[in-house]
């Protein structure tokens, strides 16, 4: 299961999975995109392995890499929970 995470204001959407067996949390990007219609990447939790990248330029792809190390603990721990409405108590 995905859950969501944030919507940036430049209409990127970031959604994570639940913690999985194997100690990893997937991380899903994407961004509306006229041409392409989506540009999105895949990423893993804790190692910020990227797994799959289609779209994004380097520039984008160190911005939201960056992006996630700052928000990691976050959804590391959402992750646990059910993500952030389960861990929030909403």
């Amino acid at each position: 299961m995905m859950y969501p995470f944030m919507t940036l204001d430049d209409e990127t959407e970031i959604t994570h999975s639940e913690y999985l067996n194997n100690g990893r949390v997937k991380v899903y990007i994407e961004k509306p995109d006229e041409k392409d219609c989506f540009h999105h990447m895949t990423l893993f939790l804790p190692d910020y392995s990227l797994e799959e990248c289609f779209g994004f330029d380097d520039e984008e792809t160190a911005r939201y890499l960056d992006f996630i190390r700052s928000v990691a603990h976050l959804i590391l721990e959402f992750s646990k929970e059910g993500g952030f409405d389960n861990a929030s108590g909403l």
